[in-house]
């Protein structure tokens, strides 16, 4: 042999041998066809196969391929005019032969503007290529696969197609903007699959798809393909919420943990799109909020520490099932909000932690990265992609899921650099303050990107503290929600009702104190799944005295919830004064219904609903200060109040 074509050869054989173990290497440049004059030589990957030819685009064999590599490495040449028209491969199995098409031989369907987008942190929809797309190309149907992951050595594509072989597809790099991309023809909805990362750090894991729209598991990282067929049936229902006045609707919300809700053993879409909305439509409540439903390992984190912030939790069914529940819930006129995770993610191996053996989604300084409250990674909302990630997951949810609304979770825990860290556990901003300037500017644009895209829908804060301007888009600091939880109305309400009566009167500011910025932001009054777990106990298990005077309590907190400026918000086992606390392993204790005074509370939620939405002024002027007059505010005597509602050309209500 010729000393140059031993060289050339030695070559290919460590090439060969790099691309089987997972070592960096240029797939594409080592397995794409390349021409050679007036031939082309084409390359494939089939363990395990006896022999494999080379045929036409119709299926005739044009000539045999030779093994290069034991592994399984074939190599032919043919003349270019044999296949012209394409080719594909036969692959032997014995006596079995089947048919593949070449990988390798489909150039990026990246297109410039989106990289480009991408990489500038401008894209707020890219999750239309990102993940898994079935696709199309010269008549070849297949998926195309994107994953974000700059400082990786090599990343594959490894499922149900390829035995999960991370040898077969490795996929190709685009430097500029840290993409890697692969066309795979064959595959189509319903193909499993994962990405195999070979980091920075030279350690290979097997990674979640961070745009994955649906998994086979909670607890795994295998993703499926999906396509959307759903044929929606909503149309009347979202053209009257773009019209929709937000801030002078009546708004009753039934926080709901889907999981747990169980009447009748109702944990599933399908079933829940019956007695979930039948139970809700005849207690008159407007809207349904679930916990979140994106996509988790852990169950005991109620959605909470999300891994999947596109898919909806494989738990309780498919993403068309979601679909479905969504489009009954509109047709019968209540709207579905979902909580949304965006402050934090978990640390589970084949999450999103050091993606590509770097800090990728996180901060690197525990500093910033890491949430000692939760045990979870923070997202670093100083990166351009990363911003991309999660606007696009807030507005996929509101595209593909036609969703009314997303209650945005620990927005404090994002706004301070200090949140829950003592002296010396934080950094400060570029100006040297506690506010995390970049979290800001995320918020902002998430609700600026939904307001222009979606009109409507509502963005609810769920903020604990003073930070000015939560609502609306006025000021410097002004973030853009659409509403903010009072939890201050919930602390000061919650502790003054549980006191006994004969100590109220030294507590009387509690219960009027929310009066005095109850303008300062569209508020939400919430008494949500938090002030009923972790030894908080439930509604009714925090009011004083004996069971008639705890039932009649509630009553009297719930009738002042409902009269008070504000939209209403109610965890599910409240309506009907559950006695023990939510647990989220076992369902609600429905048979307290068969008592009448548990009953009765549940019909005072009813009929609390039905007048507030019958009389203007419990709703349409919840955040100005006309809307409301004091009668009697300073009884601290007799803890009595009274107070009335206003409303342009509708009667006051006392």
């Amino acid at each position: 042999m010729p000393v140059l074509s031993l060289v050339v050869t030695t070559n290919r054989m460590r090439n060969f041998t790099a691309f089987l173990s997972a070592s960096p290497c240029d797939a594409f440049a080592l397995m794409a066809p390349r021409r050679e004059g007036d031939t082309v030589r084409v390359t494939v990957f089939a363990p395990g196969a006896t022999s494999v030819s080379l045929c036409d685009g119709q299926g005739e064999v044009v000539g045999p391929m030779v093994l290069e590599h034991p592994d399984g490495i074939y190599c032919g040449k043919v003349r270019t005019s044999a296949i012209e028209r394409g080719y594909r491969f036969a692959v032997a199995f014995g006596e079995r032969v089947e048919q593949w098409d070449d990988t390798y031989r489909f150039p990026s369907m990246l297109s410039a503007d989106d990289t480009w987008l991408f990489a500038e942190g401008r894209h707020d929809e890219a999750y239309r290529f990102m993940g898994a797309h079935p696709r199309e190309f010269e008549g070849v149907r297949g998926v195309h696969f994107v994953l974000w992951a700059p400082n990786a050595r090599r990343v594959s594509i490894v499922g149900d197609f390829n035995h999960f072989d991370g040898r077969t597809h490795v996929m190709r790099f685009h430097p500029a903007c840290g993409l890697w991309d692969m066309f795979v023809p064959g595959p189509g909805p319903g193909t499993q699959y994962r990405f195999e990362v070979t980091g920075a750090d030279g350690a290979r894991t097997q990674k979640i798809d961070p745009y994955g729209r649906a998994f086979v598991t909670p607890a795994d990282s295998v993703a499926i393909v999906t396509a959307d067929s759903y044929v929606w049936q909503d149309e009347s229902w979202l053209e009257a919420r773009r019209d929709e006045d937000l801030y002078g609707k009546p708004i009753s919300i039934y926080e709901v943990h889907a999981g747990s809700w169980g009447y009748d053993g109702a944990c599933d879409w399908a079933r829940l799109s019956t007695t979930l909305l039948d139970y809700v439509v005849e207690l008159g409540f407007t809207h349904i909020e679930f916990l979140p439903v994106s996509e988790h390992p852990f169950t005991g984190s109620w959605g909470y520490q999300p891994t999947g912030m596109f898919a909806p939790t494989a738990r309780y069914g498919s993403p068309e099932a979601f679909k479905a529940f969504v489009d009954a819930a509109h047709q019968r006129g209540i709207g579905v909000l979902l909580d949304w995770v965006p402050a934090h993610f978990p640390s589970d191996a084949h999450g999103l932690v050091r993606f590509d053996g770097t800090a990728l989604y996180e901060h690197e300084d525990p500093r910033r990265g890491f949430h000692p409250d939760w045990g979870t990674m923070i997202y670093n909302f100083g990166r351009a992609e990363v911003i991309n990630f999660l606007v696009g997951s807030a507005l996929y949810w509101l595209e593909a899921f036609h969703i009314d609304g997303l209650r945005v979770d620990a927005v404090a825990s994002m706004l301070y650099l200090d949140y829950s860290r003592e002296q010396g556990q934080w950094l400060p901003n570029v100006h040297g303050g506690r506010e995390n300037l970049e979290a800001v500017a995320f918020l902002k644009r998430v609700n600026d990107a939904v307001r222009a895209r979606f009109p409507g829908v509502m963005m609810i804060a769920e903020e604990s503290t003073a930070w000015p301007g939560v609502t609306g888009t006025h000021g410097h600091w002004g973030l853009g929600f659409s509403y903010k939880w009072n939890m201050g109305w919930m602390h000061d309400s919650l502790t003054f009702i549980g006191k006994d009566p004969l100590y109220r009167r030294h507590h009387h500011d509690q219960i009027t104190f929310s009066m005095v910025y109850a303008y300062s932001e569209q508020y939400v009054l919430p008494i949500s799944h938090d002030e009923v777990v972790h030894g908080k106990g439930s509604l009714v298990g925090k009011m004083p005295g004996d069971d008639w005077q705890r039932l009649a309590n509630v009553r009297a907190m719930l009738g002042y919830m409902w009269a008070h400026p504000g939209k209403k918000l109610l965890f599910m086992g409240s309506e009907f004064a559950q006695y023990s606390e939510w647990n989220h392993d076992k369902t609600l204790d429905w048979h307290l219904l068969g008592e009448p005074a548990h009953r009765g509370i549940q019909r005072l939620v009813s009929d609390l609903n039905r007048v507030m939405k019958d009389e203007p002024s419990l709703h349409c002027r919840d955040g100005a200060p006309d809307g409301f007059q004091w009668l009697i505010a300073d009884d601290s005597t007799n803890s009595v109040l009274a107070f009335a509602r206003h409303a342009p050309a509708s009667p006051t209500v006392v």
